[in-house]
């Protein structure tokens, strides 16, 4: 019998990965984990490839029990981690033994977790990629008694003194606010609004309340185009900072549509929108301006602090002769069931 993850309270949960890249040429969102950089580490905490299958936890309390001895890495927000009542770390590796009831409670100043175990879990793929695409209909929101497939087991670490192991890899945490600044380079219309295209960086904006993975919708001191004439639907990125007529504005986000027709004021960088991802209803945005030099300085810097996460994972792992799967990516499994509900 395959080996599964039985899930007791699902809350807002997902099975997601990356996204579906390269499939923008034939209309489809990207999709995936809206935090990027904390579905990353928690994959590479686990030994996994960083695109592999996990679990994202949006809000809301989760707990779920494996058939089998697993090792897992909780990243994402702060949140309260036990494993049978027991406190464990977030952004480091932590064993748990068959039956054991791994619970996440009281997510708060962001508002996604990411839960990932050695050697991935199992998902139907569309497409090169497991992410949900809700107007497609495929994937699905995890629910009370589901049982998620688990690829691998891991034997247990046992600490020969403490019992239970700790692991010290110093994954490279993310900095959570109550109030987040997210990094935008300019847009292809910021000229079209002449001086009130610096309001965007003058105060604060409020995320409402029917903000979710396509985009966000921003309350406060909205910039007004001063051009004349329509903007022609096209080509539109994920992270565009849309200036609807009106007083929002929206950033769509990854599950956003290939094509817009509102002008685009700034565009928010690759870090900024995995930290986006984490701003929920009620919170405090506010927007720094970064040239595009800037924006890729910063994002390689995320990654080389990833890569060498990576190399301190292999070192320990490697000591502790803990099993990685040889295989970089999981195989894809096929769609058994029909796209739309």
């Amino acid at each position: 019998m395959a080996d599964t993850l039985t899930v007791h309270r699902a809350g807002l949960a997902t099975v997601q990965d990356l996204g579906r890249f390269g499939r923008s040429r034939y209309g489809l969102p990207v999709n995936g984990a809206l935090d990027q950089h904390s579905a990353r580490v928690a994959n590479v905490l686990c030994g996994n490839d960083e695109g592999a299958p996990l679990i994202e936890i949006t809000a809301l309390d989760f707990s779920c029990t494996p058939s089998t001895d697993v090792l897992m890495a909780v990243t994402g927000a702060p949140a309260d981690l036990t494993v049978d009542g027991v406190a464990r770390p977030q952004w480091e590796p932590v064993s748990v033994r068959s039956g054991q009831t791994i619970r996440i409670t009281g997510i708060r100043v962001g508002i996604r977790v990411y839960l990932a175990v050695l050697g991935s879990v199992d998902a139907p793929w569309l497409q090169g990629s497991c992410a949900p695409d809700t107007i497609l209909g495929f994937g699905r929101a995890l629910r009370d008694g589901d049982e998620v497939g688990l690829r691998t087991h891991c034997p247990p670490i046992d600490h020969p003194h403490f019992r239970i192991p700790l692991f010290r890899l110093h994954a490279p945490v993310r900095r959570f606010h109550a109030a987040w600044t997210i990094d935008v380079t300019d847009g292809p219309d910021r000229t079209e609004f002449g001086d009130t295209a610096e309001r965007l960086f003058r105060s604060p904006y409020t995320v409402g309340p029917q903000s979710n993975h396509i985009g966000l919708r921003l309350r406060g001191d909205v910039p007004r185009r001063v051009a004349t004439g329509e903007v022609l639907s096209r080509g539109v990125p994920v992270g565009a900072v849309e200036v609807p007529a009106g007083d929002e504005l929206l950033i769509l986000h990854r599950g956003r549509g290939v094509t817009a027709g509102y002008p685009v004021l700034a565009v928010v960088t690759a870090t900024g929108l995995s930290a986006l991802g984490q701003a929920g209803p009620g919170q405090a945005v506010r927007f720094r301006h970064r040239t595009i030099a800037e924006a890729v300085t910063a994002y390689r810097s995320q990654r080389n602090a990833v890569n060498a996460l990576k190399a301190r994972v292999r070192t320990a792992f490697d000591a502790l002769r803990i099993p990685v799967p040889s295989t970089r990516n999981p195989s894809p499994q096929p769609v058994t069931r029909p796209l739309s509900p």
